[in-house]
């Protein structure tokens, strides 16, 4: 009789579990009760890679992407595995001249200004010429520009210490792509037909790792640069920091927010932080749906903790979150050289789920700019960081969910009071210049039944279902089914 009560009790359990399974996710929205004000512009990078080139592969579609976006404040960076393509005077000037050469750098940003025309753009030529900086052996890099050299960026003692030799080589490319050209360091003047609106220059990237910067450092380098640099445009504004692990970083960031630590006169605009949910290898997508969310809440708690930080000393400075996104432990084999694999099934939409989740969650926090990493990634070269699907050529669920959120939400929505009776489905509701709309995301791998306060509202969509495409819309009842890791926008009519 016992073991039979105790099947018994474990059949009753079962369907109470299938039964409160079941029953749709209740919601609770209080559009009259805002709490916070959004300042965050959803927007995105693009590192430069062959892929980008012209001739490249994702070349067309990735431009014409990014030209459909319209968004502001994108990212421009020429990153240390190319230095053909990103660093503009690859050996130190000698007696007989200099080494200066854009013919690999213009084009690639001809075409990404062409495609952000009208819309402010940070750019970042974070790698440093490899000659300003102390090595055992002159750093040699390959011949072949498209070839990836992960160890371009040798050296934690800089030769120059007052760093007048970095700020002249910053003012020179800055003055190249505004001013029509540059005096060089033999009084030669070189030409160029580039005058360009810049509006951003973000001082380095990622300097807790690359060259390893200490805080007294770091500030003091980007004092020098910057009054460089606002030498030539009076009116440029700076990024600064790029903290690959901003959790480990307080140090940094409390020296260099302290405008004690500064020249007098240096602005301080913006920092910027990134975060990548990074799952164990081997970890499988039943796992990963839990481990990018727990991750992203680190995360956000690091957020709070910096923008304290930041609030405490230097309360007008701005924030960047401009590297946001998801690399699987699968990327660093490719980057290697070893034979890529395929993202598991929905992978994509598990990422963009996850930007959609910090989207909402840093426009609660006040931040200002809020960057989905990166336009083009593929085998080699990050490969699950990408927006494009490197093996269709077109714009993946990443993209689209990014230019969802860009379309519906923006600076000035009213976020208001609202919770889920389940923690796998998170909802934020906007007060926006359109209309009332409520932002669903599905955080799990299986469907999710939400049941709304009114029905008749449209829903536009980005899931499974839509793979490759723009987002779909369909009118919702009083109950909404999403599908695995989906995020919808539903607008109120």
């Amino acid at each position: 009789m016992r073991t039979f009560g105790l099947i018994l009790a474990s059949v009753t359990m079962a369907v109470l579990s299938a039964q409160a399974a079941a029953e749709p996710i209740a919601l609770q929205v209080d559009w009259s009760k805002p709490v916070a004000m959004s300042k965050a512009v959803a927007t995105l990078q693009v590192v430069v890679n062959p892929g980008l080139a012209r001739g490249g592969k994702f070349h067309d579609v990735a431009f014409k992407a990014l030209k459909d976006i319209q968004a502001d404040e994108v990212r421009y960076v020429p990153w240390l595995p190319y230095p053909r393509q990103g660093v503009a005077e690859l050996e130190p000037p000698t007696s007989e001249g200099t080494s200066w050469d854009f013919t690999l750098l213009d084009p690639t940003l001809e075409d990404f200004m062409a495609a952000t025309a009208g819309h402010p753009v940070v750019l970042n030529f974070s790698t440093m010429p490899a000659w300003l900086w102390q090595t055992d052996k002159p750093v040699t890099y390959p011949k072949d520009p498209d070839r990836a050299f992960w160890d371009y960026t040798q050296g934690t003692r800089i030769k120059d210490p007052t760093y007048r030799q970095a700020a002249d080589y910053y003012a020179r490319l800055l003055a190249w792509y505004t001013k029509g050209g540059f005096t060089d360091e033999h009084g030669k003047f070189h030409a160029s037909k580039h005058h360009y609106k810049v509006a951003y220059w973000e001082v380095l990237n990622e300097v807790d790792s690359e060259h390893h910067w200490t805080p007294q450092e770091y500030t003091k380098f980007y004092d020098v640069v910057t009054a460089a640099m606002r030498k030539v445009q009076p009116d440029l504004k700076f990024v600064a920091i790029a903290s690959a692990a901003p959790r480990t970083e307080s140090a940094m960031f409390e020296y260099f927010l302290n405008p004690k630590n500064h020249a007098p006169g240096t602005p301080l605009d913006f920092i910027s932080y990134h975060f990548y949910a990074t799952p164990s290898p081997g970890q499988p997508m039943e796992a990963n749906q839990y481990t990018f969310f727990d991750q992203a809440d680190g995360f956000l708690s690091a957020t709070r903790y910096i923008e304290q930080i930041k609030h405490r000393l230097s309360p007008e400075t701005k924030t960047s979150l401009n590297e946001l996104g998801s690399i699987l432990a699968s990327d660093d084999d490719s980057n290697s050289g070893a034979p890529a694999v395929d993202e598991p099934k929905d992978y994509w939409n598990l990422s963009g789920a996850l930007y959609a989740y910090l989207y909402a969650k840093t426009a609660a926090l006040g931040i200002d700019v809020v960057g989905e990493s990166q336009l083009v990634g593929y085998p080699t070269q990050y490969p699950s960081v990408s927006m494009i699907n490197y093996h269709t050529n077109a714009p993946n669920a990443r993209y689209w969910v990014l230019k969802l959120l860009k379309d519906n939400f923006g600076p000035g929505d009213q976020l208001v009071a609202t919770a889920s009776s389940s923690s796998a489905v998170f909802t934020q509701g906007f007060v926006t210049g359109h209309g009332r709309k409520l932002l669903l995301v599905n955080k799990r791998q299986t469907p999710q039944t939400v049941k709304l306060d009114q029905a008749g509202a449209t829903i536009s969509y980005v899931a499974p279902s839509t793979g490759d495409h723009a987002p779909g819309i369909r009118n919702s009842g009083a109950e909404v089914t999403l599908e695995p890791f989906e995020v919808a926008v539903v607008s109120f009519n």
